[in-house]
């Protein structure tokens, strides 16, 4: 039996190894400023990096008021989260969420608005994307988190033994391919197809017409700080690291998390290089931003299952999720979809993708491990290519159903009701002249690109002297 110090050790290092892996998370933030920046064109750069400032600090208060409540609410007026006190969903003892977990589930919050700022980026007015931010943080994306990630959720494989789970299962959904990058993408999708195509971005006939970002540099460093990141999205997810296994008591989770490290990196990778080649096959030519994008959907796609599956599984995952991807931005074409940085493609394509693969591959030791501190003689359903049954992959069918039709219901009728009261997208000439001059006082490369684009400053500068007389 451990003694009280040995508790307060393990304890110590938990909660140290769990803010670390917070910052890291938070560190994505500045990937996601960096990558959406460099994908847009000059004349937005700073209504984008604005749009990730707000995630953040909108995000930070939403989901103290509001968005940790929903998700993990506890009913005592003790707990220092404001809007546990008045919307918990389910009472749980005060002491089993504490300020380091809090800040970890916020970080994870704000990154789920973070992929839609990417879907509707170049169109979208900056007071609906205030309201569209505060309201996925503390709402929409707490209540799936919930249902996954509390021990009160239907989903939720994190019960002791397995009775009352889903399937006999619950969904794994260890990091949040669904719970994060689903919820995400499915906003996304809803803000870009109520919006409608960026202007120019077809001709008359319906064909496309290229927009490539401004700043190759920035959409590289966007994705390695993406990258490091990462590594506390999923190998962070182990929030109590120093678990005392039946068979390896010096040992605990620290296998899991380095493992995690691993299939992350590997699917990611495998994913990036596949994209290089399949591009190259497609378009004729290297190309270092669709490999970014590929190299990001292997680390979306591996996300759910990172912590249950074999190395050599994590490969399987990235190639397909490349594939995913190649096809969802295909298929986006000939729809006339457009999401400037392929977010819904990237975050909610390789995500679903990523939550079936974990029902086919998933190991049964290493879900033991993951989800029942690895206790002898625990049998749990697993990957139905594994020959663990149908259970886990019915769970996670699920979860993609559940989510799509949950951020639906919230998300469309908003940009919806938007749109209608002329609250959601700019005007055409605001578009052209960009949203850099026309929300935010000016360019973010002010000499450069009023010199580049003189003929687009100048018309909106009559615009807005008409407009005052």
């Amino acid at each position: 039996m451990a003694t009280a110090w040995e508790e307060s050790v393990a304890d110590s290092i938990n909660t140290i190894y769990l803010l670390f892996s917070a910052y890291l998370v938070f560190v994505m933030q500045l990937g996601f400023a960096m990558l959406c920046a460099g994908s847009v064109r000059a004349k937005n750069a700073m209504n984008i990096m604005l749009t990730n400032v707000v995630d953040a600090v909108v995000g930070s208060v939403s989901y103290y008021l509001f968005g940790f409540a929903f998700a993990f609410g506890v009913g005592s007026n003790s707990n220092p989260f404001i809007g546990t006190r008045f919307f918990a969903l389910k009472d749980i003892p005060n002491d089993t969420y504490d300020y380091a977990y809090f800040l970890y589930q916020w970080a994870f919050a704000i990154a789920a608005a973070g992929i839609t700022s990417g879907s509707i980026a170049e169109r979208t007015q900056f007071s609906a994307y205030l309201v569209f931010s505060f309201l996925l943080t503390g709402f929409v994306y707490p209540v799936v988190s919930h249902w996954v990630w509390s021990t009160g959720g239907w989903l939720s494989p994190s019960y002791d033994g397995t009775s009352g789970l889903l399937f006999g299962s619950g969904a794994i959904d260890f990091a949040g391919s669904g719970v994060v990058h689903l919820v995400g993408g499915v906003a996304g999708l809803w803000g870009a197809l109520i919006e409608g195509p960026r202007v120019g971005r077809f001709d008359a006939f319906g064909k496309p017409i290229q927009m490539r970002g401004h700043n190759a540099t920035l959409v590289v460093l966007g994705t390695f700080l993406l990258w490091f990141g990462w590594f506390g999205f999923n190998p962070g997810s182990f929030t109590k690291v120093l678990v005392s296994y039946p068979d390896a008591t010096d040992e605990g989770n620290w296998t899991g998390v380095s493992r995690t490290a691993v299939t992350t990196t590997l699917a990611g990778s495998t994913a990036g290089l596949v994209t290089l080649f399949g591009k190259r096959l497609l378009v004729g030519h290297w190309d270092a931003l669709d490999v970014c994008n590929g190299l990001l959907g292997g680390f979306v796609a591996i996300t759910s299952g990172c912590s249950v599956v074999e190395p050599w599984a994590a490969i399987v995952c990235g190639f397909f999720a490349a594939w995913v991807l190649i096809g969802l931005n295909v298929v986006a074409l000939k729809l006339r979809f457009d999401d400037p940085l392929e977010a819904t493609q990237l975050h909610g394509g390789c995500g679903a993708w990523g939550l079936i693969f974990t029902g086919l591959f998933a190991k049964e030791e290493f879900v033991v491990q993951a989800y029942n501190s690895g206790a002898e003689g625990v049998k749990r359903p697993f990957g139905l290519f594994m020959g663990g049954g149908w259970g886990l992959l019915g769970a996670q069918v699920v979860e993609v159903l559940v989510i799509m039709g949950w951020v639906s219901v919230t998300m469309g009728p908003l940009f919806y009701v938007l749109h209608k009261l002329g609250l959601l997208r700019i005007s055409r000439e605001e578009e052209v002249a960009g949203l850099d001059i026309s929300s935010h006082g000016g360019y973010a490369y002010v000499d450069h690109h009023e010199e580049k684009h003189p003929r687009f400053y100048a018309d909106y500068v009559r615009m807005q002297e008409g407009s005052r007389s």
